[in-house]
């Protein structure tokens, strides 16, 4: 009896359950029916295994989608605390003006940081020509910059790319100006654009010296001395070439394709796919030929005009992505790079810089309002 009195308290002291229900054998001598106390306390610990594993299954489903962003998330949460506006070129006053053309000049002046050949402007014309181009001379399974999703933040990462490294050997105070071409529709050619003194310089003079892309020389305006050392995937030194042609016609450049109406048709398009298809045939593809010279060529970043005319395209982008941000701000899709033939694009998928620049997953180029990026127009 002792012996069993014993082994009551033992289980007593060890079985007690959330019911507090003691299992001994005074219980079943009066007929109580209740399962024991083991069994209480194997169900409750499987109830909080279950409850461990759930709890478990949305902190790594939460992390996950904070961390990784996936395609259909919002924008991310950033802490820019001063965001820059970016403003059409002909807004800018004198003195920003003037601090933007002693910058870009420093710029080619300023030894080569990737190439060790030329200056860190050949630099941006190599990289557009070879990582950022259609080409697939060097990089076979990279994400490129033309003719694939990733054509609008490519060159979005590369303009903040262009801006800091003024910054930093230039002393650069201002931010990227745009080209809004859309004031310039009706008479592209005679635009303020091309003003010697307020603006970029002209059309190559008609019947100078002959230069690269069937253009001759600019021969006035502030960049008049720049000498590019690289033509398309060909080291040439030359004069700044521009060469304006309108459907072959020498000296005119054909406005249709920018006007406001073409701009609102491309605007009007729902799918990231469909608006960056358009955007780059259509606006960018035309702009480029009808400048002739260097903007002929895969090259054109050797014409600082150039940066203006995709700081315009990433303006329309802007304001497509503005229109439905919870939306269009993370709206990535399409070819990851030109010759695919699935529409797998990611931002997960990396923006390649060969080593010029860090290479950058998508998703950071997305959000000009990210700490990295902090500018609006």
């Amino acid at each position: 009896m002792a012996l069993r009195l014993q082994r009551a308290k033992h289980r007593q002291y060890f079985l007690i359950s959330t019911t507090s229900h003691i299992d001994t054998e005074e219980d079943a001598e009066h007929g109580n029916s209740d399962p024991p106390a083991s069994e209480h306390l194997a169900i409750d610990w499987q109830k909080l295994v279950l409850i461990f594993l759930a709890l478990t299954a949305i902190t790594f489903t939460l992390s996950r989608r904070l961390l990784l962003l996936p395609e259909q998330s919002v924008r991310v949460s950033t802490a820019c605390v001063e965001t820059a506006i970016r403003q059409e070129w002909r807004a800018l006053i004198p003195t920003e003006r003037d601090d933007f053309v002693r910058s870009v000049n420093c710029l080619s002046n300023t030894p080569s940081r990737w190439t060790h050949n030329g200056s860190v402007s050949d630099d941006f014309a190599y990289l557009h020509a070879s990582i950022g181009s259609w080409s697939v001379e060097r990089h076979l399974t990279s994400l490129i910059g033309h003719r694939s999703a990733a054509f609008l933040p490519w060159h979005r990462w590369t303009l903040h790319q262009w801006e800091k490294m003024m910054r930093q050997y230039c002393g650069f105070s201002g931010h990227v100006p745009y080209w809004d071409w859309t004031l310039d529709w009706i008479d592209l050619a005679n635009s303020s654009i091309w003003d010697p003194d307020s603006g970029f310089g002209s059309n190559g003079i008609r019947g100078g010296r002959a230069s690269v892309g069937n253009g001759t020389c600019v021969e006035d305006g502030p960049f008049a001395d720049l000498r590019p050392i690289m033509y398309n995937h060909t080291y040439i030194t030359h004069c700044l070439s521009r060469g304006f042609t309108n459907n072959g016609t020498s000296g005119g450049i054909a406005g249709h394709w920018y006007n406001p109406e073409a701009i609102g048709r491309i605007m009007r398009h729902e799918s990231y796919k469909d608006f960056v298809r358009e955007l780059e045939s259509r606006l960018h593809n035309t702009v480029h030929p009808r400048m002739g010279g260097d903007f002929l060529a895969l090259t054109a970043a050797n014409d600082p005009l150039c940066f203006l005319h995709h700081a315009q395209l990433d303006h329309i982008w802007w304001r497509w992505q503005q229109q439905k941000p919870t939306v269009r701000l993370m709206a990535y899709e399409g070819r990851h790079m030109f010759n695919s033939t699935d529409e797998n694009a990611s931002l997960q998928d990396m923006l390649l810089f060969g080593g010029f620049v860090e290479d950058v997953p998508v998703w950071r180029a997305m959000d000009s309002h990210s700490e990295e990026l902090c500018y609006t127009y």
